[in-house]
This record gives C-alpha cells, sequence and structure tokens, in this order.
C-alpha cells in the first residue's frame, strides 16, 4: 500500500496521522523482517476503530474502506477538485497527473487485505468490507452525505479503468462541489486558526418548506423572488426580515435554503461574536462555486454594542466590493435592528428647515443597508383560527373546526398570544394527546 500511497501526486498532500497515510505505514512495517506483531495489531486496530467512527457519523454501511476513500476523495480541496466544481472537467495535462492518481486509488478500492490479516491472525479488514451496520434513525447522521458517499462508492468500485473512474469523480465534482460545501446545506463558524475559518456543518438541520409556514403568501413570495434571482446570477439585494416574535422569520429562511439547495444554495449562521471574522469568512467563500447565505438570526444590538460597525462596511460601504455569490439574510424583531431612545434626538440640528440628528442617522443606516426589508406582523384572530385549523388538518388532527379554534383561543390566551409559533406548540400539544 506504501508503494502505491507514494505515488499520488495530486492527492499526495493528505495529513500524516489520517487512516489512509497511518496505514499505509503500517502495511510498509509490516513487510520488514523484524516488525513488532502486537504494536502493529494495535495501531490497525486504532485505525479500524477511527473507520467506525465516520461510518457511525455519516451511516455508511457494506464496504467501509471503500466508503472511506470515497469520503476521502469528495472530501479533498486541492486545485484540481476546485477546477472541476467550477467548470467540470475540461482538456488539459492536469488530467494526465489526475487520472494517475485515479489509477492508484482504484487499486486502493480493491486492495487485498489477506495477506497482512493472515500474517498477523486478524479478520478485522474482511469485517469492515462486508460490514452490516445498526438500523438507526436518519437524525443520528446526516443522510444527504451518506447516500451520496454510498451511491458514488458503489460507481467508483464499478468503474473499468481510470477513464471511468475520472468521469464519476470530476462529475460528482461539477454536480454536488467538493468538500464539507459540497455535501452539506448549512455550517456555523466552528473555530478561527491560523488566520483560517473552519467551519461545522450543521448536520440536523429543521427540513422545513415554505409550504408548512401557513399565511405570509406576500412576505414568502418576496423572499423567494430574491433568492431564485441569486442562485439564477442576476441582481439580488440583502434581505432584512422584521417583526414580531414567533411569525416564521427564522423558519422562511430555513425553507429558502432548503427549496434551493439543489441549486447550490448554501447557508453560514454567525452570530454577533464573529462578526469580526466576517471579513474573513467572506474570502474563505467567496471563489467557490456555490451561492452564499450568511444568515443572522435574531439580530438587533444595544447602545453600548458596536460589533454592528463590522456589519455595516461588510454589507456595503467597504473598500472591497462584496462577492456576487454572498449575500445577508438577517431576522430581527426590531425595524432599525439598534436600540433608540430618547437621548438620540439631543444632537437634533435644523438645517434647511429640516431636523437632522447625527446619532439617528447612524443607528438607522444599518437597515438602511438591506435592499428588501419585509414585514411579519402578528397574525389577526382570524388569520390565527386559520393558522390553527391548516395545521391541525397537515397534522391529521380530528377534531372540529369549531373545537379547534375554541381549544386554540384558550392555548393562546396562556401561552403568549397569537403568533404562528404559538399555533404550532398548541397542535403539537392536540398530536401528543392523540
Amino acid at each position: 500500500m506504501n508503494r502505491l500511497v507514494s505515488k499520488l501526486l495530486i492527492y499526495r498532500d493528505m495529513p500524516k496521522d489520517s487512516i489512509l497515510m497511518e496505514l499505509s505505514a503500517i502495511c510498509e512495517e509490516a513487510e520488514s523482517a523484524d516488525f513488532h506483531k502486537e504494536e502493529l495489531i494495535n495501531r490497525i486496530y486504532r485505525q479500524i476503530k477511527r473507520i467506525l467512527v465516520v461510518a457511525t457519523e455519516y451511516g455508511f454501511n457494506r464496504n467501509l474502506w471503500q466508503n472511506y476513500l470515497t469520503f476521502l476523495l469528495i472530501m479533498n480541496e486541492n486545485p484540481f477538485s476546485i477546477t472541476c466544481e467550477k467548470t467540470g472537467a475540461k482538456t488539459g495535462s492536469v488530467n494526465h497527473f489526475a487520472k494517475n492518481d485515479f489509477k492508484i486509488f482504484m487499486q486502493l478500492f480493491h486492495y487485498d487485505f489477506s495477506a497482512l490479516e493472515k500474517k498477523l491472525g486478524i479478520d478485522c479488514f474482511s469485517c469492515i468490507t462486508n460490514y452490516e451496520a445498526i438500523e438507526k434513525p436518519e437524525l443520528m447522521y446526516n443522510k444527504n452525505v451518506s447516500e451520496k458517499v454510498q451511491c458514488l462508492s458503489l460507481e467508483l468500485e464499478s468503474a473499468a479503468d481510470e477513464e471511468e473512474f475520472f468521469h464519476c469523480i470530476t462529475t460528482f465534482y461539477k454536480d454536488y462541489g467538493v468538500g464539507a460545501f459540497g455535501l452539506n446545506k448549512a455550517f456555523r463558524i466552528q473555530a478561527v486558526e491560523n488566520n483560517q475559518i473552519l467551519f461545522q456543518a450543521i448536520n440536523n438541520m429543521d427540513k422545513v418548506v415554505l409550504d408548512d409556514l401557513i399565511g405570509y403568501e406576500i412576505q414568502k413570495k418576496k423572499l423567494v423572488d430574491n433568492t431564485k434571482a441569486f442562485v439564477e446570477g442576476k441582481k439580488a439585494n440583502n434581505v432584512l426580515l422584521f417583526g414580531d416574535s414567533g411569525t416564521g422569520k427564522s423558519t422562511s429562511i430555513k425553507a429558502i435554503v432548503n427549496e434551493f439547495y439543489k441549486d447550490g444554495l448554501r447557508m453560514i449562521e454567525i452570530y454577533k461574536h464573529q462578526f469580526k471574522h466576517l471579513s474573513q469568512v467572506i474570502a474563505q467563500i467567496k471563489n467557490r462555486n456555490y451561492k452564499f447565505i450568511i444568515y443572522m438570526d435574531d439580530l438587533s444590538f444595544e447602545d453600548f454594542e458596536t460589533e454592528y460597525k463590522f456589519l455595516k462596511a461588510v454589507i456595503e460601504g467597504g473598500v472591497e466590493t462584496k462577492p456576487q455569490n454572498i449575500l445577508i439574510y438577517a431576522t430581527s424583531n426590531r425595524r432599525h435592528l439598534i436600540r433608540e431612545t430618547w437621548k438620540d434626538r439631543n444632537d437634533m440640528e435644523t438645517e434647511n428647515g429640516m431636523h437632522h440628528s447625527d446619532t439617528m442617522e447612524e443607528k438607522l443606516s444599518l437597515a438602511y443597508r438591506f435592499g428588501v426589508t419585509i414585514n411579519y406582523s402578528k397574525p389577526s384572530q382570524k388569520e390565527y383560527f386559520h393558522i390553527v385549523t391548516e395545521l391541525a388538518r397537515k397534522n391529521h388532527i380530528t377534531l372540529s373546526e369549531e373545537e379547534i379554534c375554541r381549544e386554540a383561543n384558550k392555548w393562546e390566551l396562556s401561552h403568549g398570544g397569537i403568533s404562528g409559533r404559538t399555533a404550532q406548540q398548541f397542535i403539537n400539544y392536540l398530536a401528543g394527546m392523540n
């Protein structure tokens, strides 16, 4: 195995502690005359456990060795894979080196561990290449990643030669992308190391769709129209969804990401204390072949908080132009985002018959930088009853409409008032009682 791995060119820069590199070193040592049997078995078991951890995390089954190698190819961001993500496979000299690497990976795919197992008296490789996973709920792993990896793994296993292997991999890169962005819908910032942002995939994102949000048709249409223009490469605006709590602002954005994921839309959720890293986030995603929504939930600022200045500079006004593949979508209970007080009017001046306050202009300028503002107001009682009855129908609640409305009215009086969230909580209660 070490002789194969050492010949990789494009895909050679893998960490030395990766499973493939560790097993490669073990196989090399096992060929020496003075290898230490127990030590090698111990090291092999550590790598087998790591493969099992990956398989459990992503729901892999059948041939875990091939699934792991497929996952490695999908996640490896290098100049070749990123170029294929953007333009697909093009003719060029680099393809010669890529096919050389894929020929090696084909041999790794069908690597015969039987001699190693016989020499060390183990059978772990035989087990993981014919593995039957325990059935578990989808919420325990990212089904989207699991299905894509295992489907591609089957294609690569049956590839007749490196040309077919090359076609399978490059087609996947073009259709889905490479690395975590190709496999996941949403992310948050995990850490910042050496001025590089490390993104963490959000595996259990709500599967809500726009039809799950009853009412607010005008609001949803404005959001869909803006996002559709964005993913189609047309001009689009940053969006601020503001209004009463529990009206579906955050739900709408999650639904938008679910709807346009297949069109290359991805979401990065960022919190207020991370605004200082916004420029770094943008620098890392601006050249990728995806459309990114930077999502800020429940956005608001107090007088003493100055993080909004980072946001203002990024949205509009900085020296660097915001990339065309990035928009900012934010939700807030405040129309103007920053808390306003009567003291803001203390610096009021009169100029040409108009009143003007520098403090107020400073605070309002952030909200004005969102090209689309959508108001999600509290529903009327009639609208509330409509939401409740529609949700009841979707959840197969058998009570009459009159009974549902009567009980919903009682529920909202003691559970935070009229809102879409209150309606959903009431339906959850009814569904739980059945």
